[in-house]
């Protein structure tokens, strides 16, 4: 590789979880990171621990079982937030506390209620405390595109002389320009007499639109590690997109003169995983990663691409996990060609897990002419994100159309027990779920649905997204897929009620 190597530091797991509605368990943010960890991650930020007993228990799980990536957590400029982030950090190899402190007028005055010299005082006695237990220390100063470039600057050096190995310029709330903010990074690698003693990292939000574009000023300006996250997930409209940062600096590399050790042909799997786990589905033109970014339907466009990909595409799909239209999988297909075309979708399953999107595979294909990469893809992430099945579903019955009361008749399998019910509700999903809730009286409360299409046509697969939550504010996420829109959606109430369920007997 040529060039400087740009360090990616990824925060889908602490920023990113910050977005509006979303909510990990333990395990899946252990699957996202291990995920991470194979694309090839510099540092995982896994979390602020100091933020509940069980976000410090997920961040010392991902530290004490993903190896490779450093393990960074997030702690506020006080010494409680610090402990907690040590005791998370301490089975990791590789650890580094991120502790940080805003250095705008309006944030000291309004939020902080500090002087400039006690966000000074602060900054150093939080890095040398932080210092006591990793020689990785990262500060970080909140709102640094709306500070004064010269205190920022100041606190730059007093970080750096307490023992900060880096310093993290945040674009907060997403309100530079790309010409002024790599004047920033310009300013803080003149300015700071001992920026030679850390490295450089830039954080934008993208709430004008621009995340990614002042992520690259940065890099050319100097920085040497860059904050992001999956699809750009995060707070308000989010964070740099990794995959963006990415594809920029691989296909720019001779301009940019740089490069990251990110594995490419993982991303789309990993931004796949990421949608899936959220409940975030992934805007169809989105770059990279977005259903179309690949796609041709203009005439002139699939002219020239089949002259020549490089007509319309400055990026090769498969270099970054879009297979192309190859094995046409449908209901003659065997188990091998399934296999083989999974591993291809960058899915690596255990024979039980085979065998299951083996079956459903085979059901699918008997109701549609051909199965899609698209279908492949829920199919798989249905089986390996199935919870513990305390309840199954075995019987359900519909009733529903014009002049007709929806209902719904529905038995559900507990261990050896056959629980029966009929509801009515306003259309034939509400009717269906109403009568679930008859059958499995755990208290909670429905407070998200949405529902897709994957692929075109009529016979299209249905994906349903749910969210529950139960008496004490926790919430479960429920995935289901099926060619029957009201079977998804059943299936998906399911999914989040076994993993409620799952939950309360953990408890005992």
């Amino acid at each position: 590789m040529e060039g400087r190597r740009i360090f990616i530091f990824d925060t889908t797991l602490r920023d990113g979880e910050q977005s509006p509605g979303v909510s990990l368990s333990e395990g899946e943010k252990l699957e996202i990171a291990m995920q991470l960890a194979r694309l090839g991650v510099d540092v995982i930020e896994a979390g602020f621990p100091a933020a509940s007993e069980g976000e410090l228990k997920s961040v010392k799980r991902i530290a004490r079982e993903v190896k490779g990536p450093v393990i960074a957590a997030l702690a506020r400029a006080l010494e409680e937030d610090i402990n907690a982030a040590a005791e998370a950090l301490s089975p990791a190899e590789r650890k580094r506390i991120h502790t940080f402190i805003a250095t705008s007028d309006i944030h000291m005055q309004y939020k902080l209620r500090m002087s400039r010299e006690e966000v000074i005082e602060t900054t150093r006695k939080s890095v040398s405390y932080a210092r006591n237990f990793t020689d990785d220390v990262e500060f970080s100063a909140e709102d640094a595109t709306r500070s004064d470039w010269d205190f920022v600057c100041k606190v730059f050096e007093v970080a750096i002389d307490a023992g900060a190995t880096t310093v993290n310029i945040p674009d907060t709330v997403g309100y530079a320009l790309p010409h002024e903010f790599g004047e920033l990074v310009r300013t803080v690698m003149n300015k700071v007499p001992n920026i030679d003693k850390a490295v450089v990292s830039v954080h934008c939000h993208d709430d004008l639109g621009m995340a990614v574009a002042n992520s690259i000023a940065g890099i050319m300006a100097g920085a040497s590690q860059v904050e992001c996250t999956i699809n750009g997930i995060g707070e308000r409209a989010g964070n740099a997109s990794l995959e963006e940062i990415v594809a920029t600096i691989y296909c720019r590399q001779k301009m940019l003169n740089c490069y990251t050790c990110i594995r490419t042909e993982l991303i789309s799997r990993t931004s796949k995983l990421v949608s899936d786990l959220t409940g975030m589905p992934v805007q169809p033109n989105k770059a990279i990663v977005g259903a179309n970014a690949f796609k041709h339907e203009s005439g002139i466009h699939q002219h020239g691409v089949l002259s020549n990909p490089l007509t319309y595409e400055i990026l090769d799909p498969k270099l970054f996990g879009v297979t192309e239209e190859g094995i046409v999988l449908g209901k003659h297909s065997g188990r091998h060609a399934l296999e083989m075309k999974l591993r291809k979708l960058g899915y690596e399953l255990n024979r039980e897990q085979l065998d299951q999107v083996f079956k459903r595979f085979k059901e699918l294909a008997e109701k549609k002419r051909e199965v899609t990469d698209m279908d492949l893809e829920a199919l798989a992430s249905d089986v390996l994100h199935t919870a513990p099945e305390i309840y199954q579903l075995d019987y359900m019955h519909v009733v529903s159309g014009k002049g007709t009361v929806p209902s719904a008749t529905v038995r559900i399998r507990r261990g050896e027990e056959l629980l029966l019910a009929t509801g009515t509700g306003v259309g034939p999903v509400d009717a269906v779920y109403k009568t679930i809730d008859k059958l499995i009286t755990i208290p909670h409360r429905l407070t998200d649905f949405s529902v897709r299409s994957v692929g075109p046509g009529t016979d299209a697969v249905a994906e349903v997204f749910v969210r529950v939550t139960d008496d004490e504010g926790n919430v479960f996420s429920g995935y289901g897929i099926s060619t029957d829109t009201i079977e998804a959606a059943a299936k998906a109430y399911m999914h989040a009620l076994n993993k409620l369920a799952h939950s309360k007997a953990q408890q005992g």
